[in-house]
Order: C-alpha cells, then structure tokens, then sequence
C-alpha cells in the first residue's frame, strides 16, 4: 500500500522519509548510502533529511550525488547550525549546502537547534532566502515548548512549517506538550532516531507483536511512530535491505491491544519532561 502523506509547506510528503545522519563519514561506504537514498526514493521515501553537520557537509554530498537526475522526485530538507543562523552566515550556509546537494533550491530549510542568534534574526534571514528562491519553506529542530512559543511571538515566526525533535517509544516526552501544542497548530513534527538508533530494548511486548505480525521489533517501533497522523519519521539506513525494511514497517497495522502493550511496556509521560535530544 502507499504511505500516507501528511501536509507539509503546502506539500503532501510521505510520513515516511530518509534521513543520513552517519552518512558522509567514511568514502569507503559512499556507493552504498548512494544506492540506498535511491532505492528509498523507489519505494516512496522520498523526504530526505540532512544538515551541514552531518560528516561536515559530506551527507549532504552523498545526497546530492544520490538526486543526480532525480532533484524533482525529492522532498529535500537541509540544516543549518546555530553559530551559522545569522543575516550573512545564514545565506552563506545555505548557499554552501546547495552546493554540495547540487541544486538551486531546498524544500526545507531548518535551524538545527537553537544557539545564541536571536530569532527573529533566523526568521529574518530564512524569509530572504525563501524570496529568492535558494529554500521553499522553513522550520526548526530541537526546540521545547517554550521555545516555539516565543518563536511564535517573532514577526514571520507562524511560518514556521515543522519542528524535528527526537522522538520514538523509549522517547515520549513530546506527547505531554510540545507534540499536542504542533497538533492543534497544524505544525507537523519531524521525528528523528524514531528506532533510537537501533537501540530500542528487547521489551516482551515488542517482541511478542513482531512475532505475531512476522516483522522485526524494529519495524514495529518505527510503524508505532508512523501511526500518528502529525508526525514524519526520518530513520537512516545505508544499506538497501535497511531500507527496504523500513518500508515494510509503514504497511504494519497495530490494534488497540497491540497499542495497550507498547503502552504498558514503554509508559507516555505523566507530567512535562525536558525536551529529549541526541
């Protein structure tokens, strides 16, 4: 079956999508990663998430190489560094990031977190490049509560398009106020590491619904991130079978007893927490 889209910068993307952190690193794994952004974009994964500091610009390299002939069929989505979200470095930035991803224009463009550049300085600076055609939208990524709502107090800051913030079942702070709060702002978030980066713990109940459904117990927690209607989930894998996979895990349906387990296994917050990031 499809993936079903979710609305993004006045776009329909998959809830589904790619992302390369880790990728870049090593030359040695370069045709890989190459050959699996590919095959993503083949099987409707085609968001594809990076950032300037992912192996100091080389995935951002790996992904340009990757949309050779296929820019087009790509929902491309890019970010910047906190030092470099101002006027002039802002610009500069991005200008370097389109260079290595071999086009003229992002789709997104995020602040990666938030660092000592006011704002209304980013917001600024991201509304320019948005006029001259160098991004379509922008956002952020790793920013609470309270900083979204002071985002919003910025002049331009309701244009804000998503918020990329680590989310999955082992990290549910979000679900108390942050991810409510984009919900009812139709502001979708973008969850990064949605399987904690392989890490997710071998828990009964996670075992017990990949043996009934015949999947992994990584597919399971990456079709439980993807159950939610305001939320895209951005997992890497540089290797094909990785990412045909995760795929797969986008055609899991988990019940309500399913979701009752993962509930008890792995319990929603009871009160607000700090804001979680890798």
């Amino acid at each position: 079956m499809p993936i079903r889209s979710i609305p993004l910068a006045a776009m329909d993307v998959p809830g589904l999508g790619q992302g390369t952190w880790g990728m870049g690193e090593d030359r040695r794994h370069r045709d890989r990663e190459v050959r699996s952004l590919r095959l993503g974009l083949d099987l409707g994964m085609t968001l594809i998430d990076t950032a300037e500091m992912y192996g100091d610009g080389g995935a951002e390299e790996v992904v340009g190489e990757a949309l050779d002939g296929r820019r087009d069929e790509c929902f491309l989505v890019s970010k910047v560094y906190p030092h470099n979200a101002g006027r002039r470095s802002a610009v500069e930035a991005c200008e370097r990031s389109l260079k290595r991803l071999r086009t003229d224009r992002m789709d997104l463009y995020l602040l990666h977190w938030r660092g000592g550049v006011p704002l209304a300085e980013t917001v600024e600076t991201f509304e320019r490049l948005k006029e001259q055609g160098k991004i379509r939208a922008w956002g952020v990524s790793n920013l609470d509560p309270d900083d979204m709502a002071e985002l919003m107090e910025v002049p331009g800051g309701d244009a804000c398009a998503t918020n990329q913030v680590l989310y999955n079942l082992t990290r549910r702070g979000i679900e108390w106020d942050l991810l409510p709060w984009c919900v009812e702002r139709s502001i979708p978030v973008m969850a990064y590491s949605p399987i904690e980066q392989g890490r997710m713990p071998a828990k009964g109940a996670l075992r017990t619904i990949a043996e009934r459904l015949g999947a992994s117990m990584f597919q399971v927690a990456l079709a439980w991130v993807l159950r939610h209607e305001g939320v895209i989930a951005i997992p890497k894998a540089s290797d094909p079978d990785h990412v045909k996979a995760n795929r797969a895990a986008a055609d899991l349906v988990l019940g309500d007893e399913d979701m009752a387990a993962l509930d008890r296994a792995f319990p929603p917050p009871t009160g607000p927490r700090s804001l979680e990031m890798l």
